[in-house]
């Protein structure tokens, strides 16, 4: 008897080894993908942050230099860290507000809803090449739409990335015009909603003011936070706009940090530096979600039980 379950188990622990073989050769392309693209480039990254390398030279250990650097000798990391901050600060409220209030709107039941859906959920999946260049165009202190709209109403007319004191604000309006993902997320979170309880709103007598401050806003709590992280991460990482219509001026205005860090790898080719850059990056994100997840998270409610 002893000898037979003994046999049974060594035939079982087969068969699960066999599997576990065909399982790892089925997800192997991935794994591969995973360690050649992923793994391996962000560890040679992070050792390259703590060398010298230029490309053309083998890497030189420095240990920390190149962080060194960055904190204390490099003026313009700081200026690109606050050009990002004042971005964020301005861009990520904004957006959240739109998506919501354009959620709102196409949250009925009329006729053509679903083609107006789609209108304004388009401009977010047009290529960001095209949104830059169009946005050249509008923004045009002399030919572009925008000042030509405001000539006619008799107010001034702002040199937009001309002008180091409109071209952020200019990269935030440009940036509202991608609100289209964060709408159908929204809107997503607003069809989830029961309506038994705007019913028993209603029945207690509030009006829709009272409706969106206690039921909506609640309800649609979780996707709030998850679309005001989602939205902090991309604007930490804003690059094309910047990229192509100002290229970080005027007078370092628009040099944002990913641009500043391509500029680093690409343009002066000191690749510890923006490998050093990129982890800082990374730190300040996980740093920012985190105390984002610490500050809104524990106002957020779940259905079943409140966030603690």
């Amino acid at each position: 008897m002893g000898s037979r379950s003994a046999m049974v188990r060594a035939h079982t622990g087969r068969l699960r080894r066999r599997k576990a073989v065909e399982g790892y050769l089925l997800i192997s392309p991935w794994l591969v993908g995973f360690l050649a693209f992923t793994l391996g480039p962000l560890l040679a990254s992070l050792y390259y942050s703590f060398t010298d390398y230029d490309v053309l030279q083998p890497p030189r250990w420095i240990g920390l230099g190149n962080y060194a650097t960055l904190l204390h000798g490099d003026p313009l990391f700081w200026t690109s860290l606050y050009n990002t901050a004042v971005y964020t600060l301005l861009a990520v409220p904004l957006g959240a507000v739109a998506g919501l209030a354009v959620a709102l709107m196409l949250n009925q039941r009329v006729p053509g809803i679903a083609v107006l859906r789609s209108i304004y959920y388009l401009p977010s999946v047009m290529p960001a090449v095209a949104t830059a260049v169009l946005w050249l165009w509008l923004l045009d202190p002399h030919t572009g739409i925008i000042n030509s709209l405001l000539r006619l109403a008799g107010a001034p007319q702002p040199g937009w990335l001309a002008d180091p004191n409109w071209a952020k604000p200019a990269l935030v309006l440009l940036s509202l015009w991608g609100f289209g993902t964060s709408m159908v997320i929204y809107l997503a979170g607003l069809q989830n909603i029961p309506t038994e309880l705007y019913e028993a709103a209603m029945l207690d007598g509030a009006g829709e003011l009272r409706k969106f401050r206690h039921v909506t806003l609640p309800m649609l709590s979780p996707v709030i936070l998850f679309n005001v992280i989602i939205g902090t991460i991309n604007s930490f990482q804003v690059f094309t706009a910047a990229f192509i219509m100002t290229g970080g001026g005027p007078a370092n205005a628009t040099r944002f940090y990913v641009l500043y860090l391509f500029n680093q790898a690409f343009g002066y080719f000191h690749m510890g530096v923006a490998a050093a850059m990129a982890w800082v990056l990374f730190l300040l994100v996980v740093l920012i979600a985190f105390a984002q997840f610490r500050l809104i998270g524990s106002r957020v409610y779940y259905e079943g039980a409140a966030r603690r």
